[in-house]
């Protein structure tokens, strides 16, 4: 009976110790040459950067290796239909696991001169049949960034991770 005791205790000791051990690895603070490191030396996120247009925008460290692909937004005169239609640039971050078979939600920054913003918000230019416009993003003194209407709409694999993304503001105009 004594050794089935001792048998339990040890058992006992070493979950303590095991509990003990991954509460200390999972909230330990990250150090360098034993030094505490300051939080804000870690890096979580990492910067698309945009010279041409005038802005940066934050992504988190998950999509590091990410792709940008170059595409135009067209728009149409409400009305004037024969009018020639208005195009622009679209920038699209594609997350690196992104392929043909399994294709990922893209973050879409369209990207307007404000003249063309303002037909939008006038409500005479439109960019495709979504019953409203494009939500702003940012600008700046020359462009305004916008997304797509319904640019989620197909609900494709990491939709949640891009809402999260844009809720977090993550584009700043310069």
């Amino acid at each position: 009976m004594k050794t089935k005791n001792i048998v339990l205790i040890i058992i006992g000791i070493i979950i303590i110790i095991a509990i003990g051990l991954r509460f200390v690895i999972r909230f330990a603070k990250p150090t360098i040459n034993n030094q505490p490191t300051p939080v804000s030396q870690v890096e979580t996120t990492l910067e698309y950067q945009n010279t041409q247009y005038g802005f940066n925008f934050t992504l988190p460290l998950s999509w590091k290796n990410y792709s940008v692909i170059t595409n135009n937004w067209q728009g149409s005169f409400v009305d004037e239909p024969t009018k020639e239609a208005i195009k622009g640039p679209e920038i699209i971050i594609r997350h690196p696991l992104w392929t043909k078979e399994t294709p990922r939600q893209d973050i879409p920054v369209m990207v307007f001169t404000l003249d063309q913003w303002n037909l939008i918000q006038q409500e005479k230019l439109a960019l495709g049949a979504a019953p409203i416009g494009p939500s702003e993003l940012g600008h700046n003194a020359t462009y305004v960034f916008a997304l797509p209407a319904r640019y989620n709409f197909a609900f494709p694999v990491g939709f949640e991770e891009v809402e999260k993304i844009i809720e977090g503001k993550p584009l700043q105009a310069f």
